[in-house]
């Protein structure tokens, strides 16, 4: 598949539309994982980043490389926006999760 992008010089624009939906897909999980888990799930996303980024570095092909690594870094960006995820909760940007007193209000 790599080869085939590189021939038609779409390499670039498969990997830019790749990374959109990945940070699109964890928009959303952000904003589930402090609903449902609060800021505990962190470390999950530490062990996601950490084994994409291993994952990357071991891969040879360019475009599964670079996929792995947007996955990694947002990964690890994840675990600052599930911090800043609970301020926005308290400050009623998003719904509370009735079922969690842990906001501190």
């Amino acid at each position: 598949m790599t080869q085939f992008l590189q021939s038609c010089h779409m390499l670039g624009l498969a990997i830019g539309l790749c990374t959109f939906l990945i940070i699109g897909l964890f928009h959303p999980v952000v904003i589930k994982s402090e609903y449902h888990f609060g800021t505990r799930c962190w470390w999950v996303f530490l062990l996601l980043g950490i084994v994409a980024l291993a994952a990357s570095i071991l891969i040879a092909d360019v475009f599964w490389s670079a996929v792995l690594g947007v996955t990694a870094f947002s990964s690890f960006w994840t675990i600052l926006e599930i911090f800043e995820q609970r301020e926005r909760v308290r400050k009623g940007w998003f719904p509370r999760n009735p079922c969690r007193n842990d906001y501190d209000s």
